[in-house]
């Protein structure tokens, strides 16, 4: 399932990305090796567990992204990193100016999942050294059929990498948002036991805080499309 590429930029920055919140970040992180693909690995390459995302379409995206990281490596180098799939992708590399007081690189690659950001994680995050990084990932995991307790382990272990190079490196992790049953059989239960889970793993960790970036969408009860124009994410 290929996901949009569009999210109302006013209902997210209400969410969390604010001033105040951001604005409790330092920098840290630490520089080691690369990890390069020029299309989007196979299962058996990916670190983590569950499903991975497929098909021409995301290979596409995939290399496509992956190449302009690689462009903008030194001039996002201590940015605010914003890290996730399509919904980050929608923000554009330049944030429309949404966050003017805050230099923030895009690292999203529309219909990744936990595994995705596992593998490139070091290349197009890490190594950076940024200022701090805002993560969104997990409803693809959901949308290609994982069980919520795949991406949930996953985002632990995305957590651990940047605690094993940093202990205090800022992180926050956003919690991943609805979306209509139509594009995933109990959608919104599935993403309620994900996000459950997450939040353990983000009261664990001191510098870690979390987003509330499903109830000002999940009070509805569904996604709507007014907020999600093809109900998919």
């Amino acid at each position: 399932m290929k996901p949009c590429f569009a999210l109302t930029t006013a209902c997210l920055t209400t969410a969390c990305l604010t001033t105040a919140c951001l604005t409790a970040l330092a920098v840290n992180a630490t520089d080691t090796t690369n990890n390069w693909i020029d299309k989007a690995p196979a299962a058996a390459v990916l670190p983590g567990k569950g499903p991975v995302q497929d098909g021409d379409w995301f290979d596409q995206n995939w290399r496509a992204r992956r190449t302009t990281f690689r462009q903008r490596a030194v001039s996002d180098r201590s940015a605010l990193v914003f890290l996730g799939d399509s919904i980050t992708q929608g923000w554009s590399d330049d944030f429309g100016n949404h966050f003017p007081k805050y230099r923030g690189a895009n690292r999203g690659i529309g219909g990744d999942t936990t595994r995705g950001v596992l593998f490139r994680l070091q290349e197009d995050v890490l190594d950076l050294k940024p200022a701090a990084i805002v993560l969104l990932i997990g409803t693809n995991d959901l949308g290609i059929g994982g069980d919520p307790a795949d991406p949930a382990d996953n985002t632990r272990a995305i957590l651990a990498a940047i605690r094993q190079l940093d202990a205090n490196a800022p992180v926050i992790i956003c919690k991943v948002m609805p979306r209509a049953d139509g594009a995933m059989t109990n959608a919104l239960v599935k993403i309620q036991k994900l996000n459950r889970r997450v939040d353990e793993i983000v009261k664990a960790d001191a510098k870690c805080l979390r987003c509330d970036t499903w109830s000002i969408f999940g009070d509805h009860g569904t996604a709507t499309s007014a907020e999600f124009y093809d109900y998919c994410i």
